[in-house]
């Protein structure tokens, strides 16, 4: 690959495998397993596969490879490995890294599956964990202690938009040896520059931003080469959590378009943020790209955008905001984000409906919370159908 590349060059041709027939499209090598020339080849790939070659789908793949490769290139990673899902990249990068006696610090704003992970199965093994209000830095300072192993946190908090200072806790957890383990799914690979900023391990939900187009669930985990060979490939591949295939080929069509869409779901979102300031039926307007954030400065330079969430708190508590997700014409009522179409999300009631009332509260979690993930349409009718909608709570 030439480092010299631009990001959209990067994404259509980098990690590019061909076989002999010279494909133009990656081709899908749809197969469990490879074999040797010999009994002697075998013996040997398996006391070290060389670069290309392969041993076992659980292991390695072409096309996963393939798509490794360009996900690496695009966030400036010495390497990757591609999993099942978002949740699969998740754990497998903590319990890979983490024994018992270990101790984490974890902002305290997650997705619903992240604290699960963290609070009820990271513990049962005997890791301890402590979680801190992430937008906090005497928080991180007070909780980070000499035998801290990791921080973990998600560059932006699902829902409530939340952005953590890379930059300065990575500072604080790398004084102390500890691992920078970061879910960057909101910034997204387009606008990151997590690893530049201090992150040794990013994780990304490929099913959001880079397939993008609700086909299929995939993960990835990101970081050196030796992180990701010597510690997550042999966690992974003895505990089945490795992607398909067929879902890598498809990661690879989503790779080849990403900047042009999130780059257009940003444009929307900033519109919506704008035009719903000051509307007399939200109780605030939460978006990381407005200037009325509270870390608008810190998105900017650590992010240069937004992202392509905008979350809305309507007066009313639930009944209003399910008049307003039910009114919605263009805007679909599901759980995803990132899609190319927008999707509006009612946190209390689905992605976060296990967490108590008062954990809610903290976090920010509201009834009237609705999580707006801006899809590719036209911004005029995204506003048009959101302001219609505010009109039947």
């Amino acid at each position: 690959m030439d480092k010299k590349w631009n990001t959209r060059t990067k994404l259509v041709h980098s990690g590019t495998r061909r076989s002999k027939y010279n494909e133009v499209s990656e081709a899908i090598f749809l197969t469990q397993g490879f074999v040797y020339d010999s009994a002697e080849a075998a013996e040997a790939r398996f006391l070290e596969a060389g670069e290309d070659e392969f041993i076992y789908a659980r292991y390695g793949n072409p096309t996963v490879a393939m798509f490794e490769n360009r996900i690496a290139a695009l966030e400036g990673a010495e390497d990757a490995f591609a999993t099942a899902s978002g949740m699969a990249a998740v754990s497998g990068a903590l319990m890979s890294m983490l024994k018992a006696g270990d101790h984490v610090v974890s902002a305290r704003a997650l997705f619903g599956s992240c604290l699960y992970v963290l609070e009820e199965v990271l513990t049962r093994y005997g890791v301890e964990v402590t979680f801190v209000d992430g937008t906090n830095l005497e928080a991180w300072k007070s909780a980070i202690r000499p035998d801290t192993s990791l921080v973990f946190f998600e560059t932006i908090a699902n829902p409530t938009l939340e952005v953590i200072d890379l930059c300065a806790v990575a500072d604080l957890a790398h004084a102390v040896d500890a691992k920078v383990v970061v879910d960057n799914v909101f910034a997204t690979p387009v606008f990151s520059r997590a690893i530049e900023q201090g992150a040794d391990v990013v994780v990304y939900s490929a099913t959001k931003h880079i397939d993008g187009q609700g086909r299929a669930l995939g993960g990835v985990i990101l970081g050196t080469k030796e992180y990701i060979r010597k510690t997550v490939e042999p966690y992974m591949k003895h505990t089945g959590g490795s992607m398909s295939p067929f879902t890598a080929w498809v990661m690879l069509k989503g790779l080849e378009t990403i900047d042009l869409r999130v780059r257009a779901q940003v444009e929307g979102a900033e519109a919506i943020a704008d035009a719903l300031q000051s509307h007399a039926k939200l109780e605030r307007v939460i978006y990381p790209g407005h200037p009325n954030h509270a870390q608008y400065d810190l998105v900017k330079s650590q992010m240069g955008k937004g992202g392509t969430v905008v979350s809305l708190d309507i007066q009313g508590g639930q009944a209003a905001a399910f008049r307003f997700l039910n009114a919605l014409e263009i805007v679909l009522i599901s759980n995803n984000l990132g899609d190319a179409k927008s999707i509006a999300t009612h946190p209390a009631t689905t992605t976060h409906q296990r967490l108590a009332d008062d954990q809610k509260e903290a976090l920010g979690i509201t009834p009237g919370l609705i999580r707006l993930s801006v899809g590719i349409e036209d911004k005029d009718d995204l506003v048009a159908d959101i302001l219609q909608a505010l009109e039947a709570v």
